[in-house]
């Protein structure tokens, strides 16, 4: 099973989010590239899980609302 993934952590530069590894930025365990992957929090800022499809997502709920 899939670890919960933080949708806003306290310092998300210390870790790759890459897998479900979590692992530290120099001590990388899945190879995935020489970089760690960044969380999305840093690429897109506040609020980055309102929009795109999570945001679709709950605009539909709200449709179907009675």
């Amino acid at each position: 099973m899939a670890k919960p993934f933080p949708l806003n952590p306290k310092n998300p530069e210390r870790i790759c989010w890459g897998c479900d590894k979590y692992c530290p930025p120099d001590a990388m365990r899945c190879g995935n590239g020489s970089e760690r992957t960044q969380h999305p929090i840093e690429l897109f800022g506040e609020g980055w899980n309102d929009w795109g499809l999570a945001a679709a997502d709950k605009a539909d709920q709200d449709e179907n609302k009675p």
